[in-house]
């Protein structure tokens, strides 16, 4: 049996190779003639499936070791007898980390209170949900939308994306990507949408990049019709617009789901997966050498500061989003590079 993983891939070193020939690569080097006589794949979203890789092929089974899988033909796959499975909300508590890091920044840079604050959420899956606790611990009132599940399980309580962009103060975007049907996603804040944002709206997005009109948005920052700007996620990625960067008040290499244990937690899901395909035999496998962070022990004195100054150290602490930030605007070219070599960053459960 033969196993070709993306090379970036943490902690899978090992894990496999007592049960196959593996071979690891760059997940854009990837192509038709090493997949060929393979059987499965791991990948990351750089590696496109569909028809043009996987014609011809033996690939039986691919595993993607992300929440995203819009990188993945699931028709054609399916059609054609490949079954592929992603790690559906591996990194949920890593995004959920990054939007509390982004906020305690947003709040102290204009100057706002988090129970003065309405944040829209839209998409209410496994990241959304921990958002809206995180938004509603710090103290803000938040409105949620998201029409699948509403259609779904006939929840009350949601209102419309109308809805959201007028209450809204701050909007973050959770949702994945969808190209038709009604719950297209495309260009879902594309020029007609930002147009309706009300004065001093934020928008967030670390979803997916084609769900943000980057043009449109850059027009409207570059205007000053739009407060502020958050782009985790890029159209083009990583051919980015750097005119675009430079507008925004944090930009970020595609790495907000890039937690240490978010990305334990996909490749876990990943192994397991083969393991389930193939019947290897394996009772469980986690990740034993995930590092621990510098200072996992910290103490804030509190005297002479108040309660969200408090929070917002306590969260910093643990990841201050704007370093990655800097980062990037200092040298946007190294988009990729940037990712490949993302530091050590571990969640909110590792500190005391």
């Amino acid at each position: 049996m033969k196993i070709i993983i993306d090379d970036k891939i943490p902690f899978i070193h090992g894990a496999l190779e007592p049960y196959a020939d593996i071979i690891y690569l760059p997940g854009n080097k990837i192509d038709r003639t090493v997949v060929k006589d393979a059987d499965a794949l791991v990948i990351r979203t750089r590696t496109i499936c569909n028809k043009d890789l996987l014609k011809g092929s033996s690939v039986k089974f691919i595993a993607t070791a992300t929440i995203g899988y819009d990188h993945i033909d699931t028709k054609w796959c399916e059609a054609n007898g490949i079954l592929w499975k992603n790690a559906e909300g591996c990194n949920s508590s890593s995004v959920m980390q990054y939007i509390a890091s982004t906020l305690s920044y947003l709040s102290k840079k204009h100057n706002c209170k988090f129970e003065d604050l309405t944040l829209g959420v839209i998409g209410v899956g496994n990241v959304g949900r921990k958002v809206v606790r995180l938004a509603e611990a710090l103290g803000m009132r938040v409105v949620l939308n998201d029409p699948p599940i509403v259609r779904s399980k006939g929840l009350c309580g949601y209102i419309s994306i109308e809805g959201i962009i007028r209450e809204a103060d701050i909007i973050t975007l959770h949702v994945p990507l969808n190209y038709e049907s009604e719950d297209k996603t495309y260009h879902l804040f594309d020029e007609a949408m930002l147009s309706r944002l009300k004065p001093g709206t934020i928008l967030i997005n670390s979803s997916r990049g084609e769900v943000v009109d980057n043009i449109a948005l850059k027009n409207f920052l570059k205007k000053g019709k739009l407060e502020s700007a958050v782009l985790d996620v890029w159209e083009n990625e990583p051919d980015i617009d750097k005119e675009l960067i430079n507008l925004l008040d944090i930009a970020t290499p595609h790495i907000a789901g890039y937690s240490a244990d978010g990305k334990a937690n996909g490749t876990s899901m990943s192994v397991m997966a083969l393991n389930n395909f193939f019947r290897f035999g394996m009772k469980e496998w986690d990740p034993k050498n995930i590092s621990n962070p510098a200072n996992p022990y910290f103490l804030i004195d509190a005297k002479g500061i108040t309660d969200q100054l408090v929070i917002c150290e306590a969260i910093e602490h643990t990841y201050k989003v704007i370093e990655d930030s800097n980062r990037l605007m200092n040298s946007p070219g190294d988009f990729e590079l940037q990712r490949g070599n993302y530091p050590l960053r571990r969640e909110f459960q590792t500190y005391t």
